[in-house]
């Protein structure tokens, strides 16, 4: 399987997925810190991507999203964004309303980092 095939794979596989530097117990950047605390302020369970372990993936991703930077969130296989973004949509409400329209039996806090 190549790099996209292999995120592609792990979008449509994960409902709430997050691409970030470090994990998040350990964020090893202040974007990916903060958008890990949103999410847990959410409540809400997902997978990530230590992008820092994934050198390919950290390369391909950005081409594929056509979004540059890291933190990079995605639900329902759809990019939402990064940082601002999420920050952004979690001051409006609307980061919840989306986050709670997903089944939770679907909503699995996943480390897909170790392949």
């Amino acid at each position: 399987m190549n790099t996209i095939d292999e995120i592609k794979d792990q979008i449509a596989n994960n409902p709430i997925i997050l691409y970030m530097k470090g994990t998040p117990e350990f964020p090893n950047c202040g974007f990916s810190a903060q958008a890990v605390e949103i999410l847990s302020i959410c409540n809400q369970q997902y997978a990530y991507i230590d992008i820092l372990k994934f050198p390919l993936i950290r390369k391909e991703l950005p081409k594929y999203a056509n979004w540059p930077t890291f933190p990079q969130l995605w639900i329902n296989g759809e990019l939402i964004g990064g940082c601002d973004i999420i920050v952004e949509m979690f001051k409006s409400g609307k980061l919840q309303i989306l986050l709670n329209s997903i089944s939770s039996k679907k909503n699995n806090k996943n480390n897909i980092n170790n392949k």
